[in-house]
């Protein structure tokens, strides 16, 4: 699934293409998404797009009549920057003709992403409102983790993946940034020293933000909008890597299941 660090490398890839550019039409090929397409998206035809964010993985095409385009990619889904007249693949359900000659086009093989269109205040919206703050912006800090772990029992990897403490955490940066951290998953959350946390939101930062820089991590169903893989996957530390030797203290790594996920550890450099 991408993650923040390839939905951040979306938005940045599409965002000159089409910011301040208007729509010319929307073709819709499937409605049948994780929920369906919005019945009135066509609405934009004729509008100007004013920008692109984004909201923990989801993106906000912001729209001059104060509407929302919502766009969630999924398991698998990718947009790509093209001409209107590439052929359509098989998985290409959506395409938003610009008036720059240009099409952005939403592929997404497995149909679990989103397309909707949004009016009134998009963080009021289901889908956003219970959202925890972004993890490179100042409002997550050592305090805020501090809070969120006080009275938690929970192994501290699956507290930093709850949406709800902050976002764009999923499992592969949690176990980087974790190992980072020195701390090993399965540490109880309120068992955390005030400095151990603060080393742990220093942690995701950086994992993040170097993933970024490189342009997500390589996934297999991950392309970014040039239709390059992201290369980040190269400088994982413990992910995947089960039973290879730690690059910092050469211990084998250790993998065990935990909340349903696999994840990943040094068991010398991490306590």
């Amino acid at each position: 699934m991408p993650e923040l660090p390839e939905v951040e490398t979306t938005r940045r890839g599409i965002s000159p293409h089409v910011t301040g550019v208007e729509v010319m039409e929307v073709i819709i090929r499937r409605r049948d998404l994780r929920q369906p397409i919005s019945d009135d998206i066509d609405q934009i035809e004729g509008r100007t797009i004013l920008g692109v964010r984004r909201r923990s993985k989801y993106l906000l095409l912001e729209i001059d009549d104060g509407s929302q385009v919502l766009i969630h990619l999924g398991m698998s889904g990718s947009l790509r920057v093209i001409s209107p007249s590439d052929p359509w693949k098989k998985h290409d359900h959506v395409g938003i003709s610009l008036g720059n000659g240009k099409q952005l086009r939403f592929h997404d093989p497995r149909r679990f992403g989103i397309v909707l269109r949004l009016t009134g205040d998009p963080m009021s919206h289901p889908l956003l409102s219970h959202l925890g703050p972004e993890p490179l912006e100042e409002n997550f800090h050592m305090a805020h983790l501090h809070a969120a772990c006080a009275k938690r029992s929970a192994a501290i990897k699956l507290v930093i993946m709850d949406a709800s403490t902050v976002v764009g955490v999923g499992n592969i940066y949690a176990s980087e940034a974790l190992f980072r951290a020195g701390i090993r998953p399965r540490t109880p959350a309120k068992k955390l020293t005030r400095p151990r946390l603060a080393k742990l939101v220093e942690s995701i930062r950086a994992v993040l933000t170097d993933s970024i820089e490189e342009g997500g991590t390589t996934l297999r169903d991950f392309l970014n909008s040039d239709g390059e893989p992201g290369y980040f996957r190269q400088r994982l530390f413990v992910y995947e890597r089960k039973g290879e030797p730690c690059r910092n203290c050469g211990r084998a790594i250790r993998h065990e299941v935990l909340g349903q996920r696999s994840t990943y550890w040094c068991p010398a450099c991490q306590k």
